[in-house]
């Protein structure tokens, strides 16, 4: 048997597994089960850790007792509206919709694609794909065939340009040039793990920015590197079929023009931004501290800067071509917007409730000192820890696709342990991230796999899965290796992951009597 049939026998088995599991929301109900049933026999058994923050004896609490059965039921509109990344998610996203929903995101794109010269061309969607992420999940849809079509305006495959999108959009969980609403999502879910040893950890939410820069600064070469050597050559000349012609669409005077004045709004914005934090008495700085800390309102409000950026621009663009033509059109748009996030919301309430419940069943500090224990007696050295944390990540991702899910699971575990070794959130985040950048695009479990091969459908009838997973196999090989990599070195050169953001956590000291 050839070794390509055999791998796409593997895909198809990995393919019927994936078929099989439930949707996110029932594997937290199913996790949730599991975690009840564990808290019963743990405590049973006496179950216990001393916390090595402050020497408390923590034991194993069951989650059938009746206080935190009475907790559960009370408790459960708090849990929901408590949840970090509920608020985070849905205030950028408000604005972002509307942005989205006028057409401003899409004209942006295809401004930035008609200015790259040909030979910039294929890093240039790279890059796009990596700044979609602001945009939530409108890279897979409004991106992807764009490149296809500027590829091939240019003479060169469509399926190569969408595979390069493709690997860009997935990559930029972990490179992006700036910090966006992914950032305040996934950061989000590692504070409350954080607070299972830090009762006062807060998210920085541009904790991760010097890291993620430095992953797109990565990324697009490598990205760039695999697309001409690897797959242009694999796809060979392309030649449209019959009924399909290359083609791309100019922006009309007055996109131009709405483009102009939400650039001007745009850096109003960010002007007023600027003034609010450099200004004699300005509000987002915290005079009453010394050093980086003292921004740590204005990192803060960055997630309210974006809400008013997106919603500014959009309503400004919607205005001048005539998609927005009263307050009612506004409010319409916006509430698409949140039409659009109800499943994430869903996905939220059994999210915070399993995060609620692990830290009430208390086995998540349990098992993270005396994982941390075992950790410290392997004595394996940090930054081989954290290549570990990219590699679980990566396999993972051939079963769950939601990066939101799989962190949700896994934050409250992996941080306070890493937290418990000297390691700071903000980087045992970053590792996460890097490994849920890589495998996912290969992945036909992948939310947006099926919308990505109806793209390249377009351009070559009959195009199937395994060639897509043939398109995108390289570049998440090469990305992860890359990725796995830098996180290693970052690490080992203890360089700080962003602003006020250190590799190494330390434990605040404890109070006296």
């Amino acid at each position: 048997m050839s070794r390509k049939s055999v791998v796409h026998r593997a895909l198809d088995a990995i393919e019927r597994l994936g078929d099989r599991l439930p949707d996110p929301v029932f594997i937290f109900a199913w996790i949730i089960a599991a975690l009840v049933l564990a808290s019963v026999v743990c405590a049973a058994l006496g179950v216990s850790a001393v916390n090595p923050v402050d020497g408390e004896v923590l034991r194993a609490q069951s989650l059938i007792d009746p206080a935190n059965i009475r907790t559960l039921l009370v408790e459960m509109p708090r849990t929901l509206t408590g949840f970090a990344p509920l608020g985070y998610v849905l205030l950028i996203m408000l604005g972002a919709g509307v942005a989205e929903r006028v057409g401003l995101l899409s004209a942006g794109i295809r401004v930035m694609m008609g200015a790259s010269p040909r030979v910039l061309v294929t890093p240039m969607v790279i890059l796009l794909g990596l700044l979609s992420n602001h945009a939530a999940d409108s890279g897979f849809v409004i991106l992807l065939p764009l490149a296809g079509a500027a590829f091939a305006a240019v003479g060169r495959h469509p399926i190569a340009g969408i595979a390069a999108a493709f690997a860009g959009v997935v990559g930029s969980f972990a490179g992006n040039p700036l910090p966006g609403q992914f950032d305040a999502l996934i950061l989000g879910l590692s504070e409350p793990a954080a607070r299972l040893i830090d009762a006062h950890w807060t998210a920085n939410l541009v904790g991760d920015w010097w890291f993620t820069a430095a992953g797109a600064a990565v990324f697009v070469p490598v990205a760039w590197w695999v697309t001409v050597n690897v797959v242009e050559p694999r796809l060979g000349p392309w030649e449209p079929p019959a009924g399909v012609t290359p083609h791309d669409t100019p922006l009309s005077p007055v996109e131009r023009r709405g483009l102009g004045w939400a650039a001007l709004t745009g850096l109003c914005v960010a002007g007023l931004w600027a003034a609010l934090a450099f200004l004699p008495g300005a509000p987002l700085v915290d005079h009453a501290v010394e050093g980086p800390a003292r921004w740590t309102p204005f990192f803060r409000s960055l997630v309210s800067g974006f809400f008013v950026l997106f919603l500014a621009t959009g309503v400004v663009y919607g205005v001048i071509v005539g998609v927005i033509r009263s307050d009612r059109d506004i409010v319409r748009l916006a509430s698409e917007s949140m039409a659009a996030m109800a499943p994430y919301i869903v996905l939220a309430f059994a999210a915070a409730h399993f995060i609620a419940m692990f830290t009430w069943s208390n086995l998540g500090v349990i098992i993270a000192i005396h994982g941390a224990d075992g950790l410290r007696a392997s004595g394996l050295p940090i930054p081989v820890l954290l290549m570990a944390i990219v590699i679980l990540t990566a396999a993972l991702d051939m079963l769950i696709g939601s990066a939101s899910a799989k962190w949700a699971a896994l934050a409250p575990v992996l941080v306070p342990m890493l937290m418990l070794l000297g390691v700071s959130p903000e980087m045992t985040t970053a590792a996460y991230r890097m490994g849920d950048s890589s495998v996912n695009m290969a992945s036909p479990l992948m939310p947006y796999f099926g919308l990505v091969l109806g793209f390249c459908q377009r351009w070559k009838p009959g195009f199937g899965v395994g060639g897509l997973i043939s398109a995108m196999l390289p570049y998440s090989i090469a990305m992860m290796t890359a990725g796995m990599l830098l996180t290693g070195v970052w690490a080992a050169l203890e360089l700080p992951t962003g602003p006020a953001a250190p590799v190494h956590y330390s434990a605040p000291p404890a109070k006296a009597g």
